[in-house]
């Protein structure tokens, strides 16, 4: 991420930047493993190659990790770039403040893999998780964008397979309508600099799509059948396109019941977590996840855990679980 420690440097470094619409899809998995892959990783945490359902990925483990929670992790990048190797620094981070065995999965992306690939795979790990001895009361999601919609499908995917849900969800700045009838489309486009450039177009959702319902449940989560869902805790920026859909979301899961808690940060932009080395919001709210994940864990959280980073990410393991 840029290196700045104010996010109106952050805003005017992003700004610079290609806007993700000019790009190939190419062009825009380098970009993204460009800007995901450049923060720190916490102290203590290694890294281990991972194979479940056929589906690869990355564990994170902390030095202290609780032996028999797991964090489930979908990254984010528009169902069609984004990896675990790039999340790392954001993976890392989340383990090392919660304590929690963090799996990152690579599912299959867009326009080579189209709906409904990636929730396919993000089930098939699901359900091997709980196949291979994981409490689904030890198990917790979180995801950003892409991949905090993806969450939300998961855990309607999984409801439907009559599987055990997990213990509570964290989504930051969520996709959760393939439609983009969210008003922040239009009205934070010129303030956001991720998103803005694509208000008006369905360019990723058309990219992941390829011709199949935008309304579709598992593609856009907001109109789901949401009740009984686990708690929920929602984190977006103000000024990001994507704004709306976590609001919207929000009141859905409320209406149906769902114990949910929203929180805006006022400024921040869209997956502003991904900030941490720069941005005290960030830290700030990486602890507020690790509570929420710890606390529908069961477990204490009134000890501090404030990870120091390494500056490059630790060498990672290469044997394969």
């Amino acid at each position: 991420m840029p290196n700045n420690n104010n996010i109106d440097g952050i805003i005017e470094q992003l700004s610079q930047l290609p806007p993700l619409s000019s790009l190939t899809v190419d062009q825009q998995r380098q970009q993204a493993e460009q800007l995901f892959g450049a923060g720190s990783c916490a102290a203590g945490v290694t890294f281990e190659a991972a194979n479940l359902a056929s589906v690869s990925g990355l564990w994170a483990t902390p030095a202290d990790a609780r032996p028999d929670f797991v964090l489930l992790y979908l990254h984010g990048g528009g169902y069609s770039f984004g990896s675990a190797q790039a999340y790392r620094p954001l993976v890392s981070q989340l383990a090392a403040r919660s304590g929690i065995r963090t799996l990152c999965i690579d599912y299959r992306l867009a326009p080579e893999h189209p709906f409904p690939a990636a929730i396919e795979d993000a089930l098939d790990v699901y359900r091997a998780l709980l196949e291979t001895g994981v409490n689904a009361d030890h198990l917790v999601l979180a995801g950003d964008s892409a991949g905090g919609g993806l969450c939300m499908a998961l855990m309607l995917a999984a409801k439907a397979a009559g599987l055990p849900l997990p213990a509570a969800a964290v989504v930051m700045s969520p996709w959760v309508d393939m439609a983009q009838t969210g008003e922040s489309w239009d009205l934070q486009k010129a303030r956001d600099p991720l998103l803005g450039a694509l208000a008006g177009k369905t360019l990723m959702a058309d990219t992941y799509l390829q011709g199949a319902e935008p309304l579709n449940p598992l593609a856009s989560p907001l109109y789901g059948d949401l009740r009984s869902l686990p708690p929920v805790l929602i984190q977006v920026g103000s000024r990001e396109c994507l704004l709306d859909d976590s609001t919207r979301l929000a009141s859905r899961l409320a209406s149906a019941e769902v114990a949910v808690h929203l929180d805006v940060w006022p400024g921040m932009i869209h997956v502003f977590q991904t900030m941490s080395d720069h941005l005290e919001e960030a830290r700030r709210a990486l602890d507020q996840i690790s509570a929420f994940l710890l606390r529908h864990l069961g477990e204490d959280v009134s000890q501090d855990r404030h990870p120091s980073s390494t500056g490059a990410c630790n060498p990672m393991n290469r044997r394969t679980l």
